[in-house]
């Protein structure tokens, strides 16, 4: 087993960290973590002995943007990978497999591959994921993750998706701000996109907001949410993929 993970993570709302995290710890006891979500972290050296979990969330099938820019600031050097793509309940798509081939583009060597459940940020279908059979779940994973890796198995696993990648401009819409808004600051402080004015957080740049949620997740007050109509339209689109429970699934 690898005594060391690195885990580089773009989790505005907390849940792809929390996946990543429990399949982490099944592959290595101890853990360093890189958050992509900030806008100042500094790239890592990686060395060809080094294991990371790359873990990122699918926006409409498709891996951020902001997440892909980033990541490629990261050199692999030769580093062995595990991809974990993280999704809500509804599919994944092309997300999987964009983060595979981004990953080796930057030089890691792509050992296995994770589809995970949690939460969805805006509507909340997969509630309360990962839950305590996730847990149990993922450490497996982990496990069987870390043994390919003690054996040294140079073969890459098949992950789903399509080439070309499925076009995704995101949502129109920016949240919006209520009068319970005390003018705090801490969206502005936390935005990954820099999209709230420090002196202004009772707005949003649209051109650079990406609707991950975070500014709505973590108000104090409570005082931001997406436009109504729109949350409704999204609820009745995605409510038949909260019919029964998807599970996450392992490419090694």
């Amino acid at each position: 087993m690898p005594q060391t993970i690195k885990i580089l993570h773009f989790s505005p709302t907390g849940g792809t960290r929390r996946v990543a995290l429990l399949l982490a710890k099944g592959i290595a006891p101890n853990v360093r973590e890189y958050d992509l979500c900030d806008p100042q972290a500094e790239p890592t050296v990686f060395h060809p002995d080094d294991v990371a979990l790359v873990a990122g969330p699918a926006y409409g099938g498709r891996l951020p943007a902001m997440m892909t820019g980033r990541l490629k600031k990261w050199q692999g050097n030769g580093a062995r990978a595990v991809a974990a793509a993280v999704y809500g309940g509804r599919a994944y798509e092309d997300t999987l497999i964009e983060l595979s081939d981004l990953l080796r583009g930057q030089g890691f060597r792509v050992m296995a591959a994770a589809a995970l459940l949690a939460e969805h940020s805006i509507v909340h279908i997969a509630a309360g994921r990962p839950d305590e059979q996730d847990a149990r779940q993922l450490g497996a994973f982990g496990r069987q993750i870390a043994a390919k890796l003690d054996h040294g198995s140079q073969e890459e696993p098949a992950v789903p998706g399509s080439h070309p990648y499925k076009e995704w401009s995101g949502m129109p819409a920016v949240p919006q701000v209520s009068e319970a808004c005390t003018g705090c600051g801490l969206c502005a402080e936390k935005c990954p996109a820099r999209a709230i004015p420090t002196g202004q957080p009772d707005t949003t740049d649209p051109s650079r907001c990406i609707l991950c949620m975070r500014c709505v997740a973590i108000c104090p007050q409570q005082a931001r949410a997406l436009p109504a109509p729109m949350l409704e339209a999204l609820r009745g689109k995605l409510a038949p993929f909260d019919a029964e429970r998807r599970e996450n699934e392992l490419f090694l």
